[in-house]
């Protein structure tokens, strides 16, 4: 394509984005809004996957060794433990130690401990973590076959319940995504078509004359493309607005909760909203001139 014929093209699409002011400004409001949405939901889904990701980090599985092991028994346990695949983390958790912290946890409730006193009844243990931490059930099972291995914990019933709701979260994040993209799609495109049914007749006899298909649509495309990307720049302004505001309200008022930072992770977001603007411009112009490209 000539850079004379690509000037053309920008000039028609301008041209037309100037005369129909009016139906321009529907349509950049509309992209705009709805891609202000689409960037909003896509925040909340990636900042609870990053959630269902921080908790299925924190999935550790506790080892309890038998009484009475030695030194050596013990790291040989500790050998076979390390000899397990996607193993991301290990600790020895001595009697002392685990004592020490069962009383932190207590706190000023000690009289259970005193009541003990000088027996220690908790035993030496290994703690693991995954770089899967899906593999933690069938690894629970493993190592209860290892001698000197007493019994294994991992929070059976609440981890298995965490993985199902973070896969919940995560196909649900998926199907929601999609939804609000075919429906931002479904509005842009048929804002667009108001602007195509408006200059019907400019098309036609255009096609009369023997203009190509292909000098018809470029202009409509460049103009569908650049509704699209105004109103992706508005809504992407809008959005980091939006989340830098919700970011610093958690930030003070529940900084336990694990918001993702708002850079770098926004400039990835503002070239999906970017992109997708331009994106859904275009198939959006394409759709509507499907039915006037006919004679």
């Amino acid at each position: 394509m000539k850079p004379r014929t690509i000037k053309y093209y920008f000039k028609e699409a301008l041209k037309s984005m100037k005369r129909n002011g009016l139906m321009t400004l529907a349509s950049i409001s509309t992209a705009a809004l709805s891609l202000f949405m689409l960037g909003v939901f896509l925040c909340g889904v990636i900042n609870l996957n990053n959630m269902a990701s921080s908790l299925e980090n924190q999935v550790q599985l506790s080892i309890y060794l038998k009484d009475g092991l030695t030194t050596d028994q013990i790291m040989a346990v500790g050998k076979q433990i390390k000899a397990i695949p996607n193993l991301k983390h290990l600790e020895f958790v001595n009697k002392e130690q685990a004592m020490k912290e069962f009383k932190e946890r207590l706190g000023d409730q000690q009289q259970l401990v005193n009541a003990l006193g000088d027996v220690n009844p908790l035993p030496n243990s290994y703690v693991l973590t995954f770089d899967n931490p899906s593999d933690v059930k069938a690894t629970a099972k493993l190592v209860t076959t290892f001698q000197g291995v007493e019994s294994t914990h991992y929070g059976q019933d609440i981890v298995e319940e965490l993985f199902r709701i973070t896969q919940v979260i995560r196909i649900g994040g998926i199907v929601l995504i999609a939804f609000l993209a075919a429906a931002t799609l479904f509005i842009i495109s048929n804002t667009i078509r108001l602007t195509v049914f408006a200059r019907r007749k400019e098309i036609a006899i255009m096609k009369y004359v023997g203009a190509t298909n292909g000098f018809i649509r470029w202009p409509f495309l460049i103009e569908g493309m650049l509704l699209g990307l105004i109103g992706a720049i508005i809504a992407v302004l809008c959005v980091g607005e939006f989340y830098h505001f919700i970011t610093m309200e958690v930030s003070e008022s529940l900084a336990f909760f694990p918001l993702v930072p708002m850079f770098p992770f926004f400039y990835d977001v503002a070239l999906y909203i970017l992109g997708g603007g331009i994106v859904v411009g275009a198939i959006g112009s394409t759709i509507s001139l499907k039915q006037y490209m006919k004679v």
